[in-house]
């Protein structure tokens, strides 16, 4: 049978390590990988001198999410094109009810947006903003292909909180079900102490944005990251914290699963290289987002993390705003939409700070934004993988090529980028999403729509 692609000469990362391969498509998925592979009738792209890696799996982005007040500003369209080009060719969004819906209300809602415009395979957390309402659902929801869901520690005031008794119950249905529970781990209580304490014309006028990181010092997100891995101790259930920031969190998380307990955590590529001094300059207000971006030490320790295996994924919680929507603070630190464009630069980021730097091989690399994601999301081997049978989700790299980033230049809807002027290698030269080529020559050549929405039969593990 012959195959429709071959890629060959490439320097694959594949299960064994990087080694020169051929890989051939053959429809939607990866036919062959090997040496010599026949070309007969398929078109041949040649490789040499390239990196070929499994399609980037984003596991923490907000795709037009109303939020503090207005909405994201990329949405399924800008957001999965800018996906695309960064090399990233599965996402996964955060279906939240709002007022009285139910999680299928959110899961319709979520899925009616997503699907004429999605150029990226998708799925969806299902968000339990009140248990009681939403604990029954859970199994339905499994059954669905939905095993992921997501509590949130603070944002009462976007009636998304949940307490302690809710994160408890449902990690222990989380065990029942073999599901998985994503937390946002910060204090409210103290947050908004802190929050109200400098809340005053005065220390706004002075500190300006630097009040958003004055106001979430370390210990925030640190007790809470302790109080969740406490109640999944006491559970058993599976839990995963999601874009951990500080290095108090990394050693915590690193104590917990030593002596057993179920849980893992991602970073963010912005804690990896922006620190708190973004707060200083005169747009400082536009790097806010939740959690901020913390100090060098906490950097350091994050990328240790990623080395040592406490931090398992590199994602991005893209959540997009324009200098417009940022531009309503006024002043008032309390009013900054949060949140930082992202999915264009997730792999680049990695591969020129990580790999470049020669903190991360191209193999943890991988691990990291690649093969771990998809293992713990319940889509592996689809996803991920370099192999027969997974989908040809196909990213192709050039080692030597930069590209200095320029909001103006690319697929997102943001109108600044927290790297811009930036030089950075690891952009996608070519992406295949399913053997379809939807990047060329850096430039997106895909379509809305082509997307799909992939069931998930369980939340998956990198233990044994």
């Amino acid at each position: 049978m012959g195959y429709d692609r071959v890629i060959v000469n490439a320097a694959v990362v594949g299960p064994e390590g990087l080694a020169a391969r051929d890989v051939a498509i053959k429809g939607e998925t990866i036919a062959a990988v090997g040496e010599g592979l026949d070309r007969d009738g398929a078109e041949v792209v040649d490789a040499s001198g390239k990196i070929l890696i499994p399609g980037g799996v984003d596991v923490h982005v907000h795709l037009e999410l109303p939020f503090c007040g207005t909405v994201s500003a990329d949405d399924w369209r800008t957001g999965t094109r800018a996906a695309a080009r960064g090399g990233v060719t599965t996402v996964i969004d955060f279906a939240i009810p709002y007022g009285e819906e139910t999680l299928h209300d959110a899961f319709r809602n979520w899925k009616d947006r997503a699907g004429p415009k999605a150029a990226v395979d998708y799925c969806f957390h299902l968000a339990i903003t009140d248990w009681d309402r939403h604990g029954p659902e859970m199994e339905s929801m499994v059954r669905l292909g939905c095993p992921t869901f997501k509590e949130f520690m603070i944002y009462a005031s976007e009636g998304w909180q949940s307490d302690d008794r809710a994160i408890f119950n449902t990690l222990e249905r989380c065990k029942d079900l073999g599901a998985m529970l994503l937390v946002h781990a910060e204090s409210s209580r103290v947050l908004d102490e802190l929050i109200a304490r400098h809340h005053t014309p005065e220390l706004m006028a002075k500190h300006g944005a630097r009040l958003h990181a004055i106001t979430r010092p370390n210990v925030i997100e640190a007790e809470a990251i302790q109080r969740a891995i406490t109640w999944a101790e006491a559970t058993g259930g599976r839990l995963y914290i999601v874009h951990m920031s500080t290095r108090q969190g990394a050693d915590l998380v690193k104590a917990a699963r030593a002596r057993g307990v179920d849980v893992y955590a991602e970073t963010c590529a912005q804690y990896l290289v922006l620190d708190d001094s973004v707060f200083d300059g005169p747009d400082g207000h536009l790097f806010a987002c939740c959690p901020q971006v913390k100090s060098r030490l906490d950097q350091d320790r994050l990328w240790r993390g990623l080395v040592d295996g406490e931090v398992s994924v590199v994602s991005t919680d893209t959540c997009t705003f324009s200098r417009e929507q940022k531009a309503r603070w006024e002043g008032d630190w309390t009013k900054i939409p949060m949140g930082l464009p992202g999915l264009e630069t997730l792999i680049p980021i990695v591969y020129t700070h990580g790999v470049r730097a020669g903190r991360l091989t191209i193999e943890q690399l991988v691990e990291k934004c690649c093969t771990n994601p998809a293992r713990l999301m319940g889509l592996y081997p689809r996803k991920g993988l370099i192999a027969p049978g997974s989908d040809a989700d196909l990213v192709l790299i050039d080692p030597e090529k930069t590209i200095t980033v320029d909001h103006a230049r690319m697929e997102t809807n943001a109108d600044w980028s927290p790297y811009q002027g930036w030089e950075l290698g690891g952009f996608a030269e070519m992406t295949f999403s399913r053997g379809r080529k939807i990047v060329d020559h850096y430039r997106f050549v895909g379509e809305d729509g082509w997307g799909r929405w992939l069931p998930r039969e369980r939340a998956g593990s990198l233990d044994g």
